[in-house]
């Protein structure tokens, strides 16, 4: 599998990802051997970059991945972690329902501190049971997480002090690179006007659908040479099952007017003879700021469909057929979106 760069570091990734969320076990449950054979598959399929969280199963899935790369080759494999919350043990049974089927017993706090960013890097290092993390993302800092008051707070925080402990990481050669990985713009260019970082985890904003990122995002990335890794690239899903009932779109119930605009991208989609799965999953390579796109399954068999849709590429073409059917986020207000 093609490799690209990621920002202006010599750190290379494949263009295709797999993240961790859902062998975390996110919205419904995944066996060790179940997540061991998608792992695998990702493997076998070419893919080389990998992407986990302490918040995904709370510790669950950097377990998983941790046990899964401890036996491949440690030179063809790339791994990213994420920091800003801290996981504490709590008595079996009172873990708090956030969407994990069958966690560990933790529960998270944030911290974008300093001190919280080294403690989160060494609980990581002890959880995956390795001696490498290749890229640091800041996990869920903005407003779309933490609604406006409170991310006053965390940002400052990470701006303050935080910053300081992934440039200390990077120099002494802990980590090649280091970034943000959010659901959300605003973050992004508040961060990037202070503060220089080699790439974005970004989730469903740069997407067929939503092109959030497109206005102010994508040209400050060009310009500071920052990489982009996309994420979400369904949309929460609907870009994958097309218009059904309860697809969904955003982590919510699509409206109306979401199901119309799929509906008509299916359409662009059939006129091409391929599912709207396809150019979904090719659209974001299409820029060379992108680094990768990150895929994210629990199954080996929904991985390897979903790379088949990587060929054969599609022709240039089709991609701006779909640009009249696209949306911007709204302003996110005052209070979270998801929390």
């Amino acid at each position: 599998m093609k490799t690209r760069r990621i920002g202006r570091t010599e750190l290379e990734v494949t263009e295709v990802s797999l993240g961790g969320a859902a062998l975390g076990g996110l919205y419904r449950a995944c066996p060790r051997e179940q997540a061991m054979e998608a792992l695998e598959a990702a493997w076998d399929s070419g893919i080389r970059y990998f992407d986990v969280a302490p918040w995904y199963g709370l510790g669950l899935a950097e377990r998983r991945f941790g046990d899964f790369l401890r036996d491949k080759p440690e030179k063809e494999w790339v791994l990213s972690t994420k920091v800003g919350r801290l996981l504490r043990p709590v008595p079996t049974g009172t873990v708090p329902d956030y969407s994990y089927v069958n966690p560990l017993s933790f529960d998270a706090d944030y911290d974008y501190s300093y001190d919280g960013i080294m403690r989160s890097v060494e609980f990581s290092y002890a959880r995956l049971g390795l001696n490498r993390i290749d890229i640091l993302y800041v996990h869920d800092l903005g407003g779309y997480t933490h609604g406006a008051a409170k991310n006053a707070i965390h940002q400052k925080q990470f701006l303050d002090t935080g910053i300081k402990a992934l440039e200390e990481l990077k120099s002494s050669g802990a980590i090649k690179a280091f970034g943000l990985g959010v659901n959300e713009v605003p973050v992004c260019l508040d961060v990037m006007h202070n503060a220089d970082i080699d790439c974005i985890l970004m989730a469903g904003r740069y997407t067929l659908l939503d092109r959030s990122a497109v206005g102010e995002l994508l040209p400050l990335c060009r310009k500071k040479g920052t990489s982009l890794v996309v994420g979400g690239v369904f949309n929460s899903g609907i870009l994958a099952t097309g218009p059904v009932p309860g697809s969904h779109f955003d982590y919510m119930p699509a409206t109306d007017d979401i199901l119309a605009k799929v509906a008509d991208m299916e359409k662009i989609a059939a006129k091409y003879g391929v599912p709207l799965a396809a150019p979904a999953l090719q659209f974001a390579l299409q820029d060379p700021i992108v680094s990768s796109v990150l895929i994210g399954t629990a199954k080996a068999s929904s991985l390897t469909r979903n790379m088949a849709l990587f060929e054969p590429a599609l022709p240039d073409s089709i991609f701006p057929e779909f640009d009249p059917l696209t949306l911007v986020a709204p302003p996110l207000g005052e209070d979270a979106v998801r929390v």
